[in-house]
């Protein structure tokens, strides 16, 4: 019996591509560039199972084409708004994500930026690689510490919790989050953690607003020019969640202008497009989407879908089956 035809969209890490070729009739991207979407058309044409990125772009009119063959997307990331979940159904195509293996990775760089941006890391660096340091003073480049500060998480989820126990047991913070639904079990108890009743209430009781939501119509824009205006002058967005989650003309506008202190950003709503706007301001530190970027998890993400297009192919439900 011939195995399933197979193709990886972009370069995985090399011990997931070695399984794959094991178990499938696998193609691999040797050039690593992101497919068009004429491409992907080809590919779920000509492949019984595509494996995306976050980084790809899969809108509804990809699957309206006649004669399709694949029939299951194996989405390496936890996010899946890239890709026309609805259209994907109607076209008799599964898709399945890899939740849970990124949690750690994710919370770490939350972290990351909220010290980067925080204690002006970022700026100290590039005044040093510049050869612009005159040496120490008791005035020179004074930041804010996170200890004792009030951060606030929206999506207090497997990531949000990740970062609220980093945050709070690591450097004695005040954890306040906002959930859809109500969140109260051991963890959130151990932490004191309140939950309030509203995204505003929230922006303004923090110092620190890290983001941990998904991405998609429901959240686009969430925090905006009116809710970056409620937060404290002194205060900091983190956005770890999805680019367009942040309206980013609004939160340029008020970083320029120092209503609010900094922001710390590891995604952005036109990848890999930065405005510049963002470039330019020194208050802000930029990341390259690291948040997955460990070797190991990176690994444990494309096992996931391994995982998943394995149990298809077998005729059994994918464990991390989106729709």
């Amino acid at each position: 019996m011939a195995k399933p035809r197979v193709l990886v969209t972009r370069r995985w890490p090399e011990e997931v591509e070695r399984v794959l070729q094991a178990r499938f009739d696998t193609t691999l991207n040797e050039a690593d560039r992101p497919l068009t979407g004429t491409e992907f058309v080809s590919a779920m044409k000509d492949y019984d199972a595509v494996l995306p990125t976050v980084s790809d772009r899969l809108p509804s009119g990809l699957f309206g084409e006649p004669g399709l063959r694949a029939r299951i997307l194996g989405n390496f990331g936890v996010g899946f708004n890239h890709i026309d979940i609805s259209a994907a159904k109607a076209a008799g195509i599964m898709v399945t994500n890899t939740p849970g293996v990124l949690t750690d990775a994710t919370a770490d760089i939350a972290l990351t930026l909220m010290l980067m941006i925080a204690r002006r890391a970022g700026e100290g660096e590039r005044q040093l690689r510049a050869g612009e340091w005159k040496g120490w003073c008791p005035t020179h480049m004074l930041g804010s510490q996170l200890s004792g500060k009030t951060l606030g998480i929206i999506g207090m989820g497997r990531i949000g919790k990740a970062t609220a126990r980093r945050a709070h047991f690591g450097f004695g913070m005040k954890i306040v989050f906002f959930n859809r639904s109500d969140v109260d079990d051991d963890e959130t108890r151990a932490m004191n953690a309140e939950q309030m009743t509203s995204i505003d209430r929230l922006m303004a009781a923090s110092d620190f607003v890290s983001l941990h939501c998904p991405g998609g119509a429901e959240n686009r824009h969430i925090v905006d020019a009116r809710r970056l205006a409620l937060m404290k002058p002194g205060a900091y967005v983190i956005n770890t969640a999805r680019g367009d989650v942040v309206d980013t003309p609004a939160l340029v506008a008020a970083l320029t202008s120092r209503s609010i202190a900094g922001a710390g950003l590891d995604v952005y709503e036109a990848e890999p497009a930065i405005p510049a706007g963002l470039v330019d301001l020194e208050n802000v530190v930029l990341l390259p989407h690291l948040g997955s970027a460990t070797s190991e998890t990176r690994t444990a993400m494309g096992m996931k879908v391994v995982e998943n297009i394995t149990a298809f192919f077998d005729g059994h439900d994918p464990p991390d089956r989106i729709a």
